[in-house]
């Protein structure tokens, strides 16, 4: 064979060769982009269109290749719906990888213990990545949490979650309640758990109050829990001033200074702890509390005593100039 010819035969396999080794390297060598960045794949979107949108966002120097290598590289793999994070360099394996995957961007919704349905309805609202109206959840349907939802994800989904996690969860506690419980309902048990969440923020306080709250039921007392005051006024948003006398003396069917038993409904969002508190109470002859200056509070017995406590809670608001 002479020479010339054996030229003409090797060059066009290097030149194979060299195009091929090109191909695979580009596959998995570090891509443009310097930064992260997110992209939003929409149901149907097919992959030319999608390498668009990467290329458009200038994390993969050419659609055509990515498409190609995709095919070769990726072929049984389909890409999914939602919203992806991709890293800074990343390859044209990696961005594959991650748009098959289907591990999208999780965001998150936090509706604190004791959030009342108006609030939390104001938060779904504000969120501009949800979309869709929803009207106000019903009090106490929802469970406190955080809960993830992805970008263009319906309000009422995320809505239908959180009501899911609340209705579950009374499943798991309400066959575990005690002896000593008061409720004979689970209407009942998230009414008393919304008020004894919002008469303490201290977790270790909750079954205490539910004890004393079970007491006063018991006795036939009247609860006069100063948030069933305020809902009928807000729906639970914060009252920003002091309880007026004509509200504490007010009839209607949450004002337990004027009634006896529960309220007609809850008045926020109980968490779980709540729950559970009212359904497994703490053993105590306790009948009253008041703040006690730090955070928490102080228990009594006797009326004696608590109105002892009352002075000193006074006493402490007056060195505050509070009072």
């Amino acid at each position: 064979m002479s020479r010339a010819l054996k030229w003409l035969l090797i060059v066009p396999a290097l030149l194979i060769a060299l195009v091929g080794g090109n191909f695979v390297y580009g596959w998995h060598a570090a891509g443009p982009s310097a930064r992260e960045v997110t992209v939003v794949v929409k149901p149907g979107s097919g992959i030319r269109l999608v390498a668009a949108q990467l290329q458009k966002g200038g994390v993969v120097k050419s659609a055509d290749a990515f498409v190609n290598r995709a095919r070769i590289f990726g072929a049984t793999s389909t890409i999914k719906a939602g919203e992806f994070l991709i890293p800074a360099a990343a390859s044209n394996a990696d961005i594959l990888s991650i748009l098959t995957g289907g591990k999208t961007v999780q965001r998150m919704v936090t509706v604190p213990e004791g959030m009342p349905s108006i609030m939390v309805f104001d938060r779904l609202m504000a969120n501009d990545m949800l979309k869709g109206e929803i009207p106000v959840p019903a009090e106490g349907s929802i469970l406190p949490d955080s809960y993830a939802f992805e970008k263009g994800e319906s309000r009422a989904a995320v809505v239908l979650r959180m009501q899911a996690a609340m209705t579950q969860a009374m499943a798991e506690l309400w066959p575990k309640k005690s002896a000593d419980s008061v409720v004979k309902t689970q209407a009942e048990a998230i009414i008393l758990a919304s008020i004894v969440e919002k008469e303490t923020s201290l977790k270790t306080e909750l079954k205490t109050v539910a004890g004393v709250y079970s007491n006063r039921i018991t006795k036939g007392m009247m609860l006069q829990a100063d948030p069933t005051i305020i809902y009928p006024l807000t729906k639970g948003k914060p009252l920003g001033r002091r309880i007026r006398q004509s509200e504490i003396a007010a009839v209607n069917d949450y004002n337990t200074y004027a009634m006896v038993g529960l309220p007609k409904g809850p008045i926020a969002n109980p968490s779980r702890a709540a729950i559970e508190a009212v359904l497994n109470p703490a053993k105590t002859e306790a009948l009253f509390f008041v703040a006690d200056g730090k955070g928490g509070h102080v228990f009594a017995n006797t009326l004696e005593e608590h109105n002892a406590n009352v002075e000193k809670w006074y006493a402490i608001r007056r060195e505050r100039g509070e009072m």
